[in-house]
């Protein structure tokens, strides 16, 4: 079955990708939620449409994507975390803790578009890898200390 995602479903694809699915993932789950519509010949001239008009909005939000890439350059964060005497972490670092850091350098980014590239079980250098736009990723080191 071929479906058109009205939004960016993470693992399947991107708003206004045309995908081929399942039948009954597409007609119980995609649909219904309102993630996808029926790539019928009308849908699929209204989608081709809409990416032809916003074409130069997302040049504009691929640059901004890109330009704060740049200014994130070599950062590197620290996070603070309660650790026991073998190093290990008690609880865990999350996106959340991550998107505070960034937040506190002056960098507003949503908590879902972060993710770790390992997992963060004792006190070291780790990375994450920011999602800024479908083509624009960026990973970020940091550090977790004793608190």
């Amino acid at each position: 079955m071929e479906v058109i995602l009205t939004q960016d479903i993470e693992g399947l694809g991107y708003k206004n990708d045309m995908i081929s699915v399942k039948s009954g993932y597409g007609r119980n789950y995609l649909i219904p939620k309102g993630f996808a519509i029926v790539a019928n010949t009308s849908n699929r001239k209204m989608i081709e449409e809409n990416v032809r008009q916003a074409a130069h909005k997302a040049e504009k939000l691929k640059n901004d994507a890109e330009g704060v890439a740049e200014e994130i350059g070599d950062l590197v964060l620290e996070i603070g975390a309660k650790v026991g005497e073998s190093g290990k972490i008690f609880g865990a670092i999350t996106t959340l803790q991550i998107s505070d850091a960034l937040r506190e350098k002056g960098f507003e980014i949503d908590r879902k578009k972060i993710n770790f590239n390992s997992k963060v079980k004792e006190v070291g250098e780790y990375a994450v890898t920011i999602n800024l736009h479908k083509e624009v990723k960026k990973e970020i080191p940091f550090k977790v200390v004793a608190e």
